[in-house]
C-alpha cells in the first residue's frame, strides 16, 4: 500500500539534494500540516531589452474580450488560449529619462531611479519579485532564482546622461541600493538546485571569469541523480504506481537537463588544418549556441519551480543596450540594439524584427513546456503566472507609454486567460503589481507609484 511522504521530502546523497515534484502520496491532509493541500502558485518575470515593433504589437478590438494575434504576437499562436494581453501599463519615473539604463531596474519596481556613476545606486524601489521573495521565499530553500545570458556591465555611459551600466544589468534588487546577482552560466544554475555545498552558491553575473566560478564548475562530475540514487529507491517502494510514474518522468527531466549541458559545453567535431593555430580549449562555461543557452536557462527555472525549489524567478534575456551579435537568425546581420535603432529603414527595420520575433518564440517554448506538466490534476502552467515584456515600446523610440507586456498562466486557476486587459492610458504598471501580490497572497495597500489594484485583472 503506498505510504504517505511529506512536501519537504528531499532526496539526498553526499553533496546533492534534490526536491521532488507534485506526487499524489503529498496530497492527502490527513498526512500532516506540514503537506500542501494543493499545488502552490509560481510567478516568473521575463525581461526582453529594446522594446518591439510598436505598430505590430497591439491587437484589435474583438466583441468577447479575446485578442487576435497581430505580427508581433504571431510566435504565440500554438499557445494563445495560455496568454493576457496587458495594454496602457507605463512608469512615469521613467519619462524623459535616458533610453535604457533608468527604465530597466525601473521595470519590477517603478521606482525614480537616481543618475550615478555607481557611488550612490539608487533605483527608487524593491523590485516587486523581492517583495514576494521576503514574504514568502522562506517557504522553499531558494526564496528566489535570478537566470541570465548576458554578465553585468561595468562603467558609466557619459554619452547617454552619466548613468551607471549597472541599472542596465540587473531587474531584481533587494532594495533601492543592492542588484540582486544572476546566474548566467548553466551548470551554475542547475548546481543552485541540486547539489549542496558548504561554501555556498557562486553566482556568475557578475564576472563569470572571476577564480571562484572556475573551481566551482570544476568540482566532481558526478550526476545529481547518481548522488541521489539510493534514497531515490527508497522512496520509490514506498509510492503508488501513478506515483512511480512521475517519479521516473520527473527524474529523467533532471537527467535530460544535465545530458544537454553535458552536450553544449563539449569541443564539435572540427575540420583539422595542417599547421598550428592555437586556441586554448574552453573550459565548462557558457554553450557556443545562444539558442541552447536561452532554453538550458528557461528548463532550469521550470525545474526550480515543479521541484518547488522557489516559486519565484526572473529571467533576462539581455541586458539593456546588449551587443549580442544575431546573425544566427537568418537574413540577420548585426546586434540587438544596434538594428533597433532602425530609423524606420525597412531593411534594417526587418532584422529587427525578426529578432523580436526570435525572442518571443523563446516564450512560447516556455509556455509549452510548462503546460506539459502536470502536478494535482492543472500543470505547471496553470499553477503559475509568467510576465514578459520589456521597459520600453519601440527599441526606435523609447517609447515609456503601453509597454510590451503578456501574462501567461492562470495563477493557480483563478485567473482568466485568453483575453486583454486594457488599461484606462497611462495606468502605471504597479497597479498590475499590486494586483499580483494579492494574487500571490502578499498584503499591499500600494507599491511603487500604484493607484490601486489593476482593473479588470479579475
Amino acid at each position: 500500500m503506498p505510504q504517505p511522504i511529506s512536501r519537504r521530502t528531499l532526496l539526498k546523497g553526499t553533496g546533492a539534494a534534490l526536491a521532488l515534484p507534485w506526487l499524489e502520496a503529498m496530497s492527502r491532509s490527513s498526512w500532516g500540516s506540514e503537506t500542501l493541500s494543493e499545488p502552490p502558485k509560481r510567478v516568473a518575470f521575463l525581461f526582453v531589452p529594446n522594446g518591439v515593433r510598436s505598430d505590430q504589437w497591439n491587437p484589435a478590438k474583438t466583441e468577447d474580450g479575446s485578442f487576435e494575434l497581430t505580427p508581433m504576437l504571431e510566435p504565440l499562436k500554438g499557445v494563445k488560449e495560455e496568454i493576457t494581453v496587458l495594454e496602457n501599463l507605463w512608469h512615469k519615473e521613467t519619462v524623459g529619462r535616458n533610453g535604457h539604463w533608468p527604465k530597466v531596474p525601473a521595470w519590477l519596481s517603478g521606482g525614480f531611479v537616481q543618475r550615478t556613476s555607481g557611488r550612490d545606486i539608487n533605483t527608487g524601489g524593491v523590485s516587486v519579485d523581492q517583495v514576494l521573495a521576503s514574504k514568502i521565499g522562506d517557504r522553499t530553500p531558494l526564496p528566489s532564482l535570478e537566470l541570465g545570458v548576458d554578465a553585468a556591465y561595468t562603467g558609466v555611459d557619459n554619452v547617454g546622461g552619466g548613468f551607471t551600466r549597472i541599472y542596465g544589468s540587473h531587474i531584481a534588487w533587494r532594495d533601492p541600493h543592492t542588484p540582486v546577482p544572476k546566474e548566467i552560466v548553466p551548470r551554475l544554475a542547475f548546481d543552485r538546485l541540486f547539489r549542496t555545498t558548504s561554501a555556498g552558491p557562486v553566482v556568475s553575473g557578475f564576472n563569470p571569469h572571476q577564480k571562484a566560478v572556475a573551481d566551482s564548475l570544476a568540482r566532481d562530475d558526478a550526476s545529481v541523480l547518481d548522488l541521489v540514487l539510493t534514497d531515490a529507491k527508497d522512496l520509490r517502494r514506498k509510492v503508488g504506481e501513478a506515483d512511480q510514474a512521475k517519479l521516473d518522468e520527473y527524474l529523467e527531466s533532471v537527467r535530460s537537463v544535465e545530458k544537454r549541458i553535458e552536450t553544449a559545453l563539449k569541443p564539435q567535431k572540427r575540420w583539422i588544418n595542417e599547421g598550428r593555430f592555437d586556441v586554448p580549449r574552453p573550459g565548462p562555461g557558457i554553450p557556443e549556441s545562444h539558442e541552447e543557452h536561452v532554453r538550458l536557462m528557461l528548463d532550469i527555472m521550470v525545474l526550480a519551480f515543479w521541484t518547488d525549489t522557489t516559486r519565484i524567478s526572473t529571467f533576462m534575456l539581455g541586458n539593456a543596450q546588449t551587443g549580442r551579435n544575431f546573425s544566427f537568425i537568418d537574413g540577420v546581420r548585426g546586434s540587438f540594439h544596434g538594428l533597433s535603432h532602425h530609423r524606420n529603414e525597412e531593411n534594417e527595420r526587418r532584422q529587427y524584427e525578426k529578432i523580436v520575433l526570435w525572442h518571443m518564440t523563446q516564450y512560447a517554448y516556455l509556455i509549452d513546456k510548462m503546460r506539459g506538466l502536470d502536478e494535482g490534476g492543472r500543470s505547471l502552467l496553470d499553477n503559475s503566472l509568467v510576465m514578459y515584456g520589456s521597459s520600453i515600446k519601440d527599441g526606435n523610440t523609447h517609447k515609456e507609454e503601453d509597454l510590451p507586456l503578456l501574462l501567461a498562466g492562470k495563477g493557480g486557476g483563478s485567473f482568466k486567460t485568453n483575453r486583454r486587459i486594457t488599461a484606462a492610458k497611462k495606468t502605471p504598471l504597479c497597479n498590475m503589481y499590486v494586483s499580483l501580490l494579492h494574487h500571490m497572497g502578499v498584503e499591499a495597500e500600494s507599491f511603487g507609484d500604484s493607484t490601486g489594484p489593476l482593473e479588470g485583472w479579475s
